[in-house]
């Protein structure tokens, strides 16, 4: 079997670490797509697919979009609820001495947008984060184009009623869960037909208090004080 090429050999590596992302890979003035992201989004985006040559007998599939005016496409996939890894080249290609060197500035998600062009400016543009552990639940909205954050605890009678009643006042986009929020049954058939959100799981070492002080410490700096006194 034929040899990947060193840029495809590239390509993969860092596309392992962004599995779960249709992965814009910067080459020249282009943003360039390919296997199975290339497929994915020549369908959803209505590009043509093409080929290129990976150093294997096959051509790899394959599709792009401009990269000055990639937002406008990058848009309509995290509509659709895509996650999108953009991996730029980090040093002058005429400068470079061999395989240009890349790697991701960001993953843009559908909670994550900050772009105006990418925003519906008439409603916000939430991202949630939940967290439940012996019959309490933090609940977290952030719109992090404007700033705005809204955090509060759920727990005791009426808590499922309660926990929808803030999810469809928010409606966010996008929602972060751990704990034992997947011992919630009728929960996932409610964010299905109730609210166009796209859902991750993430490991409980994320919601570790400590961790999580230290993120918010290390951000805000002094300002973030308070945090600590009012939660020892």
């Amino acid at each position: 079997m034929a040899e990947l090429s060193p840029m495809m050999k590239q390509y993969f590596k860092i596309k392992e670490e962004n599995k779960d992302s249709i992965l814009f890979f910067r080459l020249g003035d282009f943003y360039e797509m390919f296997y199975d992201d290339a497929k994915l989004a020549s369908k959803e985006l209505e590009l043509t697919l093409t080929g290129r040559d990976c150093g294997q007998e096959e051509r790899a599939p394959m599709c792009g979009v401009p990269f000055h005016s990639c937002e406008g496409y990058i848009a309509r996939l995290v509509a659709k609820g895509y996650k999108v890894a953009i991996c730029e080249q980090t040093e002058d290609p005429a400068k470079a001495k061999g395989l240009v060197k890349r790697d991701i500035i960001r993953v843009i998600t559908p909670g994550t947008v900050m772009e105006s062009s990418m925003l519906d400016e008439s409603k916000n543009n939430y991202i949630c984060c939940m967290f439940s552990k012996n019959k309490a639940m933090g609940l977290c909205f952030c719109d992090i184009s404007t700033g705005e954050l809204y955090a509060t605890e759920v727990s005791g009678k009426g808590f499922y009623n309660v926990l929808t009643s803030q999810l469809s006042s928010y409606n966010p986009r996008e929602i972060l869960i751990g704990g034992d929020i997947v011992n919630i049954k009728e929960l996932p058939s409610f964010i299905k037909n109730k609210l166009s959100a796209g859902v991750e799981m993430l490991e409980d070492s994320k919601f570790d208090f400590e961790t999580c002080l230290n993120t918010v410490q290390n951000q805000f700096g002094d300002e973030s004080q308070n945090v600590a006194d009012k939660t020892s």
